[in-house]
């Protein structure tokens, strides 16, 4: 296994043929332990969601085949794919032929991504290509309340940007169902800024105070962690300080070099966003994607 930061932040020439080496699997259980997360024993379920903006090929006649690619995959499994190497190995697959048509070419090189994705994160990683938007795009996050638009959040004082749980604090109402577009953190290798929303759901007999939990989310401002782990703390902090009933996170992150991550993560099952974590639709895209 490759370490994580074997690319990042270094200029590498892109491989002109299609390169499964250059794949990059980075241990979850590296970040996981400061937070107490036990792998055996997580509080949480969860997907990886991914899409791929920018994956080409030729056919067998040199015809470029392109579109989008969405992957998902759970996030129980020992490892995440570091950003830059799946970028570096799907771009490998651009000057490469394929198939004597488009749909043969379209299958060859989905099994050889979803083959090469499960030996690398030792789990089923399910896929899907899109050459055309949805008609009908699906959208998960309709009736939650943006916090910055609350009309406090302007008469707030905001100044503690590294990460604090401590400005947490409860309101007495037993649920909440919020957004930010504020969310900002740094990538964990080269500092670059990485750029967000957060979507919340929370029941609970005691739940977070709205100003308090944006004040808590802006704190991560110059938080340095892959996208994966960000949603993971903020999940973790939830969890351990109103110990509720139901909780869920989905991170929906600006993409970066044709890419953009979404983990999600949630005590239960039917809290996944359907949409967003269903490998074979395209969910309408948020603010900040």
């Amino acid at each position: 296994m490759a370490s994580e930061d074997r690319f990042l932040g270094k200029q590498v020439k892109y491989p002109q043929h299609y390169a499964p080496e250059m794949l990059v699997a980075v241990p979850r259980y590296l970040n996981r332990e400061q937070y107490e997360l036990k792998e055996k024993a997580l509080p949480f379920v969860g997907v990886d969601v991914w899409h791929a903006y920018e994956l080409s090929f030729l056919t067998e006649k040199g015809l470029p085949v392109t579109g989008v690619l969405k992957l998902v995959y759970p996030s129980d499994n020992p490892s995440l794919v570091e950003s830059k190497s799946l970028k570096l190995y799907l771009n490998s697959f651009n000057m490469d032929r394929f198939g004597t048509t488009k749909q043969e070419g379209i299958k060859i090189v989905l099994n050889n991504i979803q083959s090469d994705l499960n030996q690398l994160l030792e789990t089923n990683v399910e896929l899907s290509f899109h050459q055309e938007e949805s008609n009908n795009c699906c959208y998960d996050f309709d009736d939650y309340k943006v916090l910055e638009n609350m009309p406090e959040a302007e008469s707030t004082s905001f100044d503690q940007y590294t990460e604090d749980p401590e400005l947490l604090s409860s309101s007495g109402v037993s649920g909440i169902k919020v957004a930010t577009h504020l969310l900002r953190s740094n990538c964990k290798i080269t500092h670059q800024p990485d750029w967000g929303s957060a979507y919340i759901y929370l029941r609970s007999h005691n739940s977070p105070d709205k100003t308090s939990l944006l004040k808590y989310l802006v704190s991560i401002r110059n938080e340095n962690h892959f996208h994966e782990e960000i949603c993971e703390m903020i999940y973790k902090r939830l969890w351990d300080k109103f110990n509720p009933e139901e909780l869920m996170v989905s991170c929906i992150y600006t993409r970066r070099g044709g890419i953009d991550i979404c983990p999600v993560r949630s005590s239960h099952k039917h809290l996944l966003p359907k949409h967003l974590s269903n490998s074979k639709l395209l969910s309408h895209k948020l603010l900040r994607q």
